[in-house]
């Protein structure tokens, strides 16, 4: 900030996340700046001095933005607008948001008691328009309250909730950021559950607010709204602690749920978003057989179709999309797959060859929906539900990082077996690649023999 104390000789002032942020010891990379003078010229300038670049953020509201080349800092320079630095904070969200620190040094503007709230680790309004003036300030107050660990005033609560239905005139867009922090940060639950105290999640998600009291059958203990945030919860938990339920996988799991997936978030990240949406349709879904048990019959794939339109309500990339509707069409094939353990080669080929490109977060997601199903006879379906999760899981990650192949070119078997590109080709390729990967042939003849027979009996069974 020394290079835009030394541009700036106009009044100005560094307000709102930084000034608390700082109060609070936290760091930060992310600035606003107020000035008593002209957004563009100060940008421009900022950027010059230290090789940035800087661009019109906002032409109607006259914002400018300067972002460094290489380092992750930026700058949004704001007028102070008609009234006095006291006026311009008057129209912030909350009172820890409206502290003013003058860049030539000085005491805080703070007429609204915010560095006393942010002592206090209290969220609380401006002013009673606050969540009219912004209607996302109520998804907001939700994402602050569990990335701070702040609690939040009621009155403010009370607002909030008052406003809420405006939410949907928010374009989903701005929605989508807010949401994706309220996901990924520490305190998630405690987000989402203040996402409900206001109101958000009915109109933000009210695919998820439709779980709510939801029964399910005698091995489920919680309705589906509380098994999903146990799952939720699960994932989490295994972001934080791989090894309490990966065991050797520990370490690869963990630079596995590191990587970058889309959106800006990683994949541990997308698993939380396949976790709150992997039962989505089981409120449509739900039935009841002539023998009394409760059914979802088809929830996977009809939930996969509904993940996807949540996400593209929400604008997120078809990445994303498509990451989580795949993790909600396939999360609950390993558990039909405990019943035939042990599994033979060419199942565990099927399972992986099915679920790509997410065997491994599938995987993972089946084991926190395992250990959040604890009703009848839990914990030996638990027991037996990990034991093969751990041995797919070895398997996943040896797959992703190196994926099973036919053991010759479809060039090659073509001129060893005198077949032409085209359908039975490609099919006892894919065979060839199963039977491989299976252990049932080690080499490039035995390879060529087994495409032989098998071209053989395509040529006998044509001939009928």
């Amino acid at each position: 900030m020394g290079a835009l104390e030394e541009i700036v000789s106009d009044p100005a002032w560094l307000v709102g996340g930084a000034v608390r942020d700082r109060l609070l010891g936290r760091s930060t990379d992310d600035y606003d700046v107020v000035v008593d003078g002209d957004p563009r010229r100060v940008g421009r300038e900022l950027a010059q001095a230290t090789g940035a670049h800087a661009f019109a953020l906002s032409e109607e509201f006259g914002v400018w933005r300067v972002v460094a080349r290489g380092h992750p800092w930026q700058v949004d320079v704001l007028p102070v607008g008609n009234g006095s630095i006291e006026d311009n904070l008057a129209g912030r969200d909350f009172t820890v948001n409206a502290i003013a620190e003058p860049l030539g040094g000085g005491p805080y503007v703070d007429p609204f008691a915010g560095v006393e709230d942010v002592g206090r680790r209290r969220l609380r309004m401006v002013s009673p328009g606050a969540f009219a003036q912004d209607p996302l300030r109520t998804l907001r107050l939700a994402r602050l309250a569990c990335e701070l660990e702040f609690s939040v005033d009621q009155d403010t609560v009370a607002a909030a909730r008052a406003n809420s239905a405006a939410l949907i005139r928010v374009a989903p867009e701005r929605v989508f950021i807010e949401l994706k922090r309220v996901l990924t940060a520490d305190g998630a639950l405690a987000g989402l559950d203040l996402m409900d105290a206001v109101g958000a999640t009915e109109v933000v998600l009210p695919e998820v607010s439709r779980m709510r009291g939801v029964g399910q059958s005698v091995y489920h203990h919680l309705d589906v709204y509380e098994h999903t945030r146990s799952v939720l919860a699960g994932v989490i938990e295994l972001e934080r602690s791989p090894d309490r339920w990966v065991g050797e996988h520990t370490d690869a799991v963990s630079r596995f749920l590191a990587e970058p997936l889309a959106d800006e978030l990683t994949r541990g990240q997308a698993l939380r978003f396949g976790a709150l949406l992997h039962d989505v349709a089981k409120p449509d879904t739900r039935g009841v057989s002539d023998e009394g048990r409760v059914t979802f019959l088809g929830h996977d794939v009809a939930g996969a179709e509904l993940a996807r339109a949540v996400l593209t309500r929400l604008r997120a990339s078809e990445r994303l999309r498509e990451h989580v509707a795949a993790l909600t069409r396939h999360h609950l094939r390993l558990g039909f797959l405990v019943h035939d353990v042990p599994l033979e080669r060419r199942a565990i080929y099927g399972y992986l060859r099915t679920c790509e490109p997410v065997e491994v977060d599938v995987t993972l997601l089946s084991v926190a929906d395992r250990l959040a199903t604890r009703g009848k006879v839990a914990e030996e379906a638990i027991a037996r539900h990990l034991e093969l999760a751990r041995q797919l899981l070895g398997e996943a990650l040896a797959w992703r990082a190196d994926r099973p192949r036919p053991p010759l070119r479809g060039d090659e078997l073509a001129r060893a077996v005198g077949l032409r590109p085209g359908r039975e080709l490609g099919e006892i390729l894919h065979e060839l690649e199963v039977a491989s990967f299976a252990g049932e042939i080690g080499s490039r003849e035995e390879a060529i023999e087994r495409a032989r027979e098998l071209a053989g009996r395509g040529r006998a069974g044509s001939s009928r």
